[in-house]
Order: C-alpha cells, then sequence, then structure tokens
C-alpha cells in the first residue's frame, strides 16, 4: 500500500506530457456543461454528422493544448495549470449547477458583489465539489516531479506539441467548417459555456475598459431644473432584487402571493421588462437617461443621473439600503444610510436583515419631512438568491415545504419555487406597510404621496436547467426580463382610472427616469413625456 501511494506521489512527467494531461482534464471533464450544450444543438439538427459531433471535444483539448503551450515553460508551468484547473473548477461548478454564463456582463456583477453575497453561495456540497474537481488535481500538479531536457530539447518537444495541436485544429476547420459555422451562428450562448476560456476572455475586457482606460469626464446634461410648482409631495420608489413578474399573483400568478397589495387596490403593470439580467448593469440603466439599446455603464456613470437632476431641482433625496451589495455608484452624491443590524437587532441575524427593518427607517423619515418635496428610494433584499429563505422570518413561510439551503440545486422544484414564492410574498406584505403610511401621511398632511416599486431583474428557477441570473440578455430566458412594476398614488392630481387603463401596455426600465421626474414634478430639458406613463393621467401639470 505504501509502494503505491509513493509512486503516486513519485510520478515523473515532462513539461509537455503534464500539459497533455491537465488539458485532458479541462477539455473532456471541466467542459461538460459546454459539450452536453453542444451535443444537444448538434443533434437538434435535422441531419447532423456523427463525425462532426465526435470531432467537438478533440477540437476542445487541441485549442487548450496549443493555448497553454505559450504559458507553460520551466518553473511557472505548475502555478500557471494549477490556477488553470482552480479556476476552471469553480466556473464548472457554475456552470452544471446554475447554468451560469461568464460574459463580460456576469464579471460586472461578480465584482461588484460583496463578500457576504458571495458567501450565500457557499455549502458544504459546493466545498467538497471543489476539493474533488480543483483542489485535488491542483495538489496532484503540484507533486508531480517534472524532467526537463536541454533548452533546445524543450524548444523543440514544444514545437512538435504546437504543431501537432494546429494542425488537427486546421483539419478539423477545413473538413467540418460550415458545421461549426452553422452552429455557432445559431447558438450564440455557446461559447460563454468555454471553461475557462470565456472567464478569461470576459474578465479581460473588464480589466480593459474599468482599469485600463481613465474615467471619461463627468457630464452635466441638465444645470437648471426646477420643481413645476410649490404642491408638496413624497415620492417612494421601492427597488426590489431578482422579482420575477410571473410569480405575481396580481399578475395571475395561481398562488396567493400579493394577499396584501391587492387589497390596496395597487395597480399592477403586466408587461414591464428589465434593462439587464444583474443589478451591475440594471441599477445604472434604471437610472440613467440611456435607454437600453444605447445604454454604456461607462458613459452613464460620467453623467448625471435622475437622482443628481431631481436633487439638483431642491427635492430632498434618501437612499436607504437594506442590501450588502452597493447602490452601483448612482447613489454616490445624494444622501444614503445603510440598514446595520446594530440598528434594528430583532429584526436582524447574522449580518442580514429583513426587509421590516427599512420600514422601520422610513417611518424616521416620514416622522422628519424637511422639504415640500421628498423623493425616498428603499433597496430590499427582496428575493435575491440563492438563499431566498432568508430573505423572510419564520413567520411569513406561506408556502411550505420550501428550501431551506443555498445550494438550491438540491432542492426539490416545488421546495425551491416555495421559498422563492415566500420571499415574494414577504415584499408584499413589506409594500402594503408602506402603502398604508403613505397613506395616512396623504390624509392627514394632505399632500400627493406615491409608491413606485419595481425590480433590478428577474430570475431562473431551473427552468430549463436554468438557475439565478445573469444570462446575457441576447439569450436571457423571460424569467430575467419580465419583471414586476407597481404604482399606488394618494391625492386629487392622478386619475386612477386612467393609470388602471396603461397597465398592460409594453413598459421597461427605460421608463423609469422620465416617470421620477414626473412623479415629483421635477422640470428637466431631459424629460421625455412619451416616456413618462403616467403623464397623461395627471390632472395638473406645470412640465411645458
Amino acid at each position: 500500500m505504501q509502494k503505491k501511494i509513493k509512486s503516486l506521489v513519485d510520478i515523473k512527467l515532462t513539461t509537455n506530457q503534464l500539459i497533455l494531461l491537465v488539458c485532458s482534464y479541462i477539455a473532456f471533464i471541466l467542459n461538460i456543461p459546454f459539450l452536453i450544450k453542444a451535443t444537444q444543438a448538434i443533434t437538434r439538427l435535422d441531419q447532423f454528422n456523427v463525425l462532426f459531433l465526435l470531432s467537438v471535444p478533440l477540437f476542445l483539448l487541441s485549442l487548450s493544448v496549443l493555448i497553454q503551450c505559450f504559458f507553460a515553460f520551466r518553473k511557472i508551468t505548475k502555478p500557471t495549470l494549477i490556477i488553470l484547473v482552480l479556476l476552471s473548477s469553480v466556473v464548472f461548478y457554475a456552470s452544471l449547477n446554475y447554468g451560469i454564463i461568464f460574459d463580460y456582463g456576469m464579471i460586472e456583477s461578480i465584482t461588484d458583489n460583496s463578500a457576504t453575497e458571495v458567501l450565500s453561495y457557499m455549502s458544504y456540497s459546493t466545498l467538497i465539489f471543489l476539493l474533488v474537481f480543483g483542489i485535488i488535481p491542483s495538489i496532484f500538479i503540484f507533486n508531480v516531479k517534472l524532467s526537463y531536457s536541454t533548452f533546445s530539447g524543450e524548444l523543440f518537444a514544444r514545437l512538435k506539441l504546437l504543431l501537432g495541436s494546429f494542425s488537427v485544429l486546421l483539419f478539423i476547420a477545413l473538413v467540418f467548417y460550415s458545421n461549426y459555422a452553422s452552429v455557432g451562428r445559431n447558438n450564440g450562448d455557446l461559447i460563454g459555456y468555454l471553461t475557462p476560456y470565456a472567464l478569461l476572455d470576459s474578465s479581460a475586457k473588464y480589466l480593459q475598459r474599468n482599469v485600463l482606460y481613465p474615467p471619461p469626464h463627468f457630464e452635466l446634461i441638465d444645470t437648471k431644473p426646477k420643481m413645476s410648482n410649490d404642491e408638496e409631495r413624497v415620492t417612494v420608489l421601492v427597488l426590489g432584487q431578482t422579482a420575477r413578474a410571473q410569480n405575481f399573483s396580481l399578475n395571475g400568478y395561481e398562488k396567493q402571493t400579493n394577499l396584501y397589495t391587492k387589497n390596496w387596490n395597487v395597480i399592477s403593470f403586466t408587461n414591464m421588462t428589465s434593462c439587464g439580467t444583474s443589478k451591475a448593469v440594471s441599477i445604472p440603466c434604471i437610472f440613467s437617461n440611456l435607454d437600453r439599446q444605447n445604454f454604456n455603464k461607462r458613459v452613464a456613470n460620467a453623467k448625471q443621473n435622475v437622482l443628481d437632476i431631481i436633487q439638483l431641482a431642491g427635492v430632498n433625496v434618501l437612499w436607504i439600503a437594506n442590501d450588502n451589495t452597493s447602490c452601483k455608484g448612482v447613489c454616490k452624491r445624494i444622501k444614503r444610510h445603510k440598514i446595520t443590524q446594530s440598528d434594528y437587532p430583532k429584526l436582524c441575524q447574522e449580518n442580514r436583515c429583513y426587509d421590516e427593518a427599512i420600514i422601520k427607517q422610513l417611518d424616521q423619515k416620514l416622522a422628519n419631512i424637511t422639504h415640500s418635496n421628498t423623493l425616498i428610494i428603499l433597496h430590499i433584499a427582496g428575493s435575491r438568491g440563492p438563499d431566498y429563505f432568508t430573505k423572510y422570518p419564520s413567520g411569513h413561510r406561506y408556502f411550505i415545504p420550501d428550501c431551506q439551503r443555498s445550494d438550491i440545486q438540491n432542492c426539490t422544484s416545488e421546495e425551491l419555487v416555495n421559498a422563492y414564492d415566500n420571499s415574494i410574498a414577504y415584499t408584499d406584505f413589506v409594500l402594503a406597510q408602506i402603502i398604508e403610511r403613505l397613506e395616512k401621511l396623504s390624509i392627514n398632511s394632505r399632500i400627493e404621496t406615491a409608491l413606485l416599486y419595481t425590480s433590478d431583474h428577474g430570475e431562473s428557477l431551473g427552468e430549463k436547467g436554468i438557475y439565478l441570473h445573469g444570462i446575457p440578455y441576447v439569450f436571457a430566458p423571460k424569467e430575467q426580463l419580465h419583471i414586476p412594476l407597481i404604482v399606488k398614488i394618494f391625492g386629487n392630481n392622478t386619475n386612477t382610472k386612467c393609470v388602471k387603463e396603461a397597465e398592460n401596455l409594453p413598459v421597461s426600465h427605460d421608463n423609469v427616469f422620465d416617470l421620477l421626474l414626473g412623479l415629483t414634478g421635477v422640470r428637466s430639458t431631459t424629460y421625455n413625456a412619451d416616456k413618462d406613463i403616467l403623464s397623461q393621467c395627471r390632472f395638473s401639470d406645470n412640465f411645458q
């Protein structure tokens, strides 16, 4: 037994042999999600070539070897291959269990996530998976003894490996070019599953765009906005997370997830879509005057957003967050408050607070209104996953059995959906509490109050093997794009019947910029009445 263990520890390989071994492991094991997706795409063809199907893993292996030949020399060979395997094991886990694609948007989202949010993805099964597929193979690579010949001998052997790999790639390309072109053209998301090269390519693009380039000059798009009249008003925008519209009973969902807000006769827009599939994109896009088609985060961050304009007009703007992630830069020039465990210890545990805590903070603000016109943004935890069960207290477990773990792929579909629906129902409870306070404020103070609720993006719950969010927009399923938009207004300036008649119109995050200007009564050169879905429903408007 000891001899066998010793023989495993004393394995000797040439650099080329180690490259071939590691690249085979990456191509045939850690690229299983890519190979499955490619197989599905090829076998869906009316007539497919079996030899073409068999060429895919060989093409992937040859490509991996060709790339690694340029990064594996002498002392850097092992560190390079170990980093490659560790990164690949993480990508393998995410792609296999959640269907995640590591495109530019996903890298942007990862870099914007807090440590708490990243840790929410960790579980015992995650650690075991990474141990088996990442750490143990890395230990093997570390312990391999590499044998070297002369420099010229090493160079000649490497050139032979390069030539061999290139020859295989060239042969496959010449024989099956039309097949690869056709499948690639019709399945553009496939490249996002290439492990770990999609991750490396997207990371390089992120560094290039966000680190190497200097930040653009900040642009003022309106220097003299002003309030259209002296009418007192309080507007509350509730910004949710990962809430998808199809799980709202207000929109026809069979489970009663909106028991509280339905009693308030809120207006739910049934055809609302998000600007992106991650908050790193969606949140800056929501508050920017750039529409989705032209949105660029660098450009958006380098100009005034709607909050800047509203504040410049004299409105008191406050951002209250019950969220461990940032506001993605949109609130950096306004006053903000972050809910902490020390604020409301009874509503918090393990450095997380239930969204009821944000109502307590809202109460303090409403009791101390300092301006005639106030805008409050409440950034709630909402339904952010994968640990949906941590977003609602035990007293709000309406749907059981519910998934009580973060490795959601190990829960049944029923348990997962129940946990997610509980988070939606709890958000509904919180919204109803806010609406109640706005009604009371409107009656007692005779001011116009309004609630606007939407989400940053939707969420996949295992449909077609996809979980969570972040799929590139062009390939994203409707579950990640179709989001809620709920409106409730108190006062005499809005025709509620008119708003109700508009609830089935197609709207998106592109409308929020102008909708907020309209609700707060701010006159701005950036205002577009056509995008303000409530502009035709106001009895008096002084925007002209």
